[in-house]
């Protein structure tokens, strides 16, 4: 499994401005192969802050996913964002354990 965690911190009011974007890009997203989980949410402690959390199944998966025509879109209105701070890694999953819930 791979997964994709981070974090964009913008100017306030973006999210605002940038949140039916980011809505179609879920939408569009969740429905793809390969996609596990998808979801982008506002930090507590920082509503400015968007925190990024996605699983795949392959490595494959996510490059098709970044080859997608709604990405493409997605990244032009992130293009035009203002963007304070921002970070995203890639991990690969060897071992998936429960903590709570399913």
């Amino acid at each position: 499994m791979i997964i994709v965690e981070g974090f964009v911190h913008l100017e306030p009011g973006e999210l605002d401005r940038f949140r039916p974007v980011v809505i179609e890009m879920l939408r569009e997203t969740r429905a793809e192969e390969g996609c596990l989980a998808y979801a982008f949410a506002t930090d507590l402690d920082d509503p400015n802050t968007v925190r990024i959390i996605e699983r795949w199944e392959s490595e494959d998966a996510l490059a098709r996913h970044f080859a997608t025509p709604h990405m493409a879109k997605f990244n032009s209105a992130l293009s035009n964002a203002k963007i304070m701070k921002a970070s995203a890694k890639v991990y690969r999953a060897e071992l998936v354990r429960t903590l709570l819930g399913d």
